[in-house]
């Protein structure tokens, strides 16, 4: 049963502040229950039981943090088709589509449990003591990551399983030892809820605390900013769009003691077609193109928003095929009604901007009521798009504009003058990439991920895997909110020196008992020490 109640520790705490309900987009049917804005007292439960807990969590084995990772991989399961239909009923994306992400969140758990059972993310670093060495004696020093405190997770809107509740900002965040507050996403609040008892569930299954996890509804502003203000509140992770992810940076730069915030805030993920892909199969370029536009109703920040090439015969028969397969594209419901009133805003603005032509749009009509958005791809010059700000905005759904470049030398010049993005695209042949290698070194500077001949949507969740960028992609480029490596946005590291062995954390410990890799006076090695 779902209650629409905020989950503190454990406990379900029934509120009437400012009730609203979730929407189905494909229906506009209010579903029920209702939800409430949590008040500022319920942060500061939450993140006081969170603190509270935060020794018995980072205190905890790391067998016993994986334990919880892979019995939360099997409560997510267990949900069954509950947790699907809600989902389903709460977004409007197809059940195929929420199967899919069950299983990639599931994954994530396990992933995270394997990296915490193998325990070399820890960079555990050892330098003996030397106490002969002339002139001076060297001391014992040692060096370890540890857990930062409790994390206050922003849950996404397009991915309700995958970057939510159980997503891999939460499962990191607890990995790593850190307890974790979630602010549940307003439009699917119903599918937070089932996705909290799992946790919970896992928590009491693995007898950790339940004040490891709290779970906060609210539909405005407030309660996420009273949790990132919260003087108890270590670190923060963010998916959305740069206007709220910049207001969350702001509140928590300003605070009397700073602390990060990790925001993954969009990118328009420009793609570069070189010669020799225009060449090959301009009509399989295009429909792959559209694919990737439309898949997920364009609701990636992934999605490929600019498209570049060489203006030229060969480049309007690739902008003729997209606007081909952009009219064979159907109207799809956007996952609420606000996301669908943005879409159309965007694309009205751009609509009057002189020299930007629809080079194709969904022919089926898009019901308004069921906020479906249609495709719609444009073309204009390098000029025009150069010179209107609107059109290298993200405006976020299914659109894309195609640039026509006078030289490959404009083409560098676009990438030079490029904000910080998630990704960018290159598509051509390996004499392309040797040829206009220049193009590469720029996009190192500008991107998180450069794809050869593919497209940035659909990211791949594996330990190599860095997805985010420059600013405004992310709000700090060293950093990932996919892959293993996003657990380092929740530790910093510790020195000892001098310590006793059993007084060291254990990775510190000469004997090394979970045998992980070790810098061991500089060199790497499961040795002992």
């Amino acid at each position: 049963m779902i209650t629409g109640h905020q989950f503190i520790a454990g406990r379900e705490a029934p509120c009437d502040h400012a009730p609203f309900h979730a929407v189905n987009p494909a229906t506009s049917e209010r579903l029920e229950p209702a939800f409430c804005d949590a008040t500022p007292a319920h942060a500061d439960e939450a993140l006081r039981a969170a603190d509270g807990a935060f020794d018995a969590l980072r205190g905890a084995t790391p067998e016993t943090r994986a334990q919880f990772l892979d019995t939360l991989a099997a409560e997510i399961l267990a949900l069954g088709d509950a947790l699907l239909e809600r989902a389903h009923a709460e977004t409007g994306l197809p059940m195929a589509r929420l199967t899919g992400e069950r299983g990639r969140a599931m994954n994530q758990c396990k992933m995270f449990a394997a990296l915490l059972r193998e325990g070399s993310w820890a960079e555990a670093s050892i330098d003996r003591a030397q106490p002969d060495r002339q002139p001076l004696p060297k001391p014992d020093v040692r060096r370890v990551l540890l857990p930062v405190g409790p994390v206050v997770v922003f849950g996404a809107s397009n991915f309700p399983f995958a970057i939510g509740v159980v997503g891999t900002d939460t499962v990191c965040a607890l990995a790593a030892g850190c307890p974790v507050v979630v602010k549940a996403h307003p439009a699917h609040p119903g599918t937070c809820e089932l996705l909290a008892h799992a946790v919970f569930k896992a928590l009491r299954q693995t007898k950790l605390p339940d004040a490891c996890f709290s779970m906060l509804h609210g539909r405005g502003t407030e309660i996420g900013i009273e949790l990132v203000k919260h003087p108890l509140t270590q670190a923060v992770a963010f998916t959305g769009s740069l206007r709220g992810g910049r207001a969350l940076m702001d509140v928590a730069a300003a605070r009397p003691t700073p602390i990060p915030f990790y925001g993954e805030m969009g990118s328009i993920n420009p793609v570069f077609i070189l010669p020799g892909a225009i060449q090959e199969n301009k009509a399989k370029l295009a429909e792959n193109y559209v694919g990737s536009v439309t898949m997920g109703v364009g609701q990636f920040c992934t999605n490929p928003a600019i498209v570049l090439g060489l203006q030229g015969s060969d480049l309007s028969s690739f902008v003729e095929s997209a606007g081909e397969f952009a009219q064979k594209a159907a109207p799809q419901s956007m996952l609420h009604r606000g996301i669908c009133e943005s879409y159309e805003a965007g694309t009205a603005v751009w609509s009057t901007i002189k020299g930007l032509q629809l080079a194709g749009q969904s022919c089926t009509e898009a019901n308004s009521d069921a906020t479906q958005a249609p495709c719609r791809i444009y073309t204009t010059t390098l000029d025009v798009l150069e010179s209107n700000e609107e059109l290298r905005r993200e405006v976020f759904g299914p659109c894309s504009i195609i640039a026509q470049c006078p030289t490959m030398e404009d083409m560098l010049n676009f990438a030079r003058n490029l904000e910080g993005q998630l990704t960018a695209a290159v598509h051509g042949t390996a004499d392309d990439l040797r040829e206009y290698a220049p193009l590469i070194r720029v996009l190192e500077r500008k991107v998180g991920r450069i794809i050869f001949n593919g497209f940035g949507t659909g990211i791949e969740p594996c330990p190599s895997m860095h997805h985010g960028g420059p600013y405004p992609a992310a709000s700090h480029s060293f950093f990932t909110s996919i892959g293993t490596s996003s657990i380092y946005r929740f530790v910093r590291p510790v020195c000892y020196q001098g310590f006793p062995d059993d007084c060291l954390p254990e990775p510190l410990q000469n004997a090394n008992p979970a045998k992980s890799m070790r810098l061991l006076d500089g060199s790497y090695t499961r040795d002992p020490a």
